[in-house]
């Protein structure tokens, strides 16, 4: 039987399913399902900077704690049960007290700032990493592509100089030289890189001009941006990869570990199918690979990445010209 080890961000795990920030990684309940269904670490539910906005206009630290200035009126209001920064850290101590395999907490934002300070505080309940979503979207026509590069790598710099835990940055696949951006964050110290964030976009209601929320969850085509990114970049960057959105099978975590991904992050396979996915995709793996003679996963990693091509521009290119082509 091949084994399906693999190595991310200072861990050893059992094999490259890992369960991504969601609903099922809130409750310690839950994060024990997916443990006994067989992932092999967990990012805990996203804590976002707006809620710490919510807590800094309430103690009167909104200009420290909060990018939009006290103004808050766009965002949900907090659901029933919602909780502050201490209870999030108190959540999260417990579950890293209650499982065997890593967590990672997980921290969503649009800037770096002094709601950064919480990670120290994730840090010392016993995360094993940290994953950093800053996540925007920039519509003033007055902020360069430099200045939001700059601003990610200064909070990635600023959670650097927080935490001595290894520290992921989950992109966005929306900036203008990706390669140059992604080699700059593992300049600021990321440890890891986790392409991509998902683009949620908003629909709109003809019949009463608002915004309409549908939320649709990925499907398979959509691994084909990280795993062309991870290819790309695998060989050229010291650092790890996760790989996410679209993973829904056996055949698309194998794909994306050929490219070069040494974790998969699982989220809508697991919302759509419940933990026990996560038995029959290890089932898989361990299949095809014994099938096509892979000892290991290890073995399969990066046979796919660019390395094996002298000239991975014109690559591009050509296969760029193949698919809009008439044959």
């Amino acid at each position: 039987m091949a084994l399906l080890e693999t190595r991310y961000l200072g861990q050893t795990l059992a094999n490259p399913l890992v369960a991504s920030a969601s609903p099922l990684t809130r409750e310690l309940v839950s994060v024990r399902e997916l443990e006994d269904a067989g992932v092999s670490a967990v990012v805990v539910q996203s804590f976002f900077q707006e809620e710490i906005s919510y807590l800094g206009v309430q103690r009167g630290r909104s200009k420290e704690l909060d990018p939009y200035g006290g103004e808050l009126s766009f965002f949900p209001e907090p659901l029933p049960g919602s909780f502050g920064p201490e209870e999030h850290i108190e959540r999260v101590q417990r579950i890293c007290e209650s499982v065997q395999i890593p967590v990672i907490a997980s921290v969503n934002g649009t800037t770096g700032g002094a709601w950064l300070e919480y990670t120290s505080a994730l840090e010392s309940v016993g995360v094993a990493a940290i994953e950093l979503n800053i996540h925007s979207v920039p519509a003033d026509p007055e902020v360069s592509a430099t200045q939001v590069e700059q601003e990610l790598l200064a909070a990635v710099r600023q959670v650097r100089a927080e935490v001595s835990v290894p520290l992921s940055v989950k992109l966005s696949p929306f900036y203008s030289a990706l390669a140059h951006l992604c080699r700059s964050l593992v300049d600021a110290g990321a440890d890891g890189l986790v392409l991509f964030n998902r683009f949620y976009q908003p629909d709109l209601d003809l019949r009463t001009f608002k915004v309409s929320l549908n939320l649709q969850l990925s499907d398979s085509w959509e691994l084909r941006l990280p795993l062309r990114w991870i290819a790309i970049l695998r060989d050229v960057l010291s650092c790890h990869f996760a790989a996410t959105t679209g993973i829904q099978s056996s055949s698309d975590v194998l794909k994306l570990i050929a490219a070069g991904a040494d974790v998969t992050m699982l989220c809508s396979v697991l919302m759509n199918e419940g933990p026990a996915k996560v038995g029959r995709l290890l089932q898989g793996l361990e299949t095809w690979l014994d099938q096509n003679g892979y000892e290991s996963l290890n073995d399969l990693r990066a046979v796919a990445s660019q390395r094996h091509c002298s000239n991975p521009a014109a690559f591009e290119r050509a296969n760029y010209m193949r698919m809009i082509r008439p044959a």
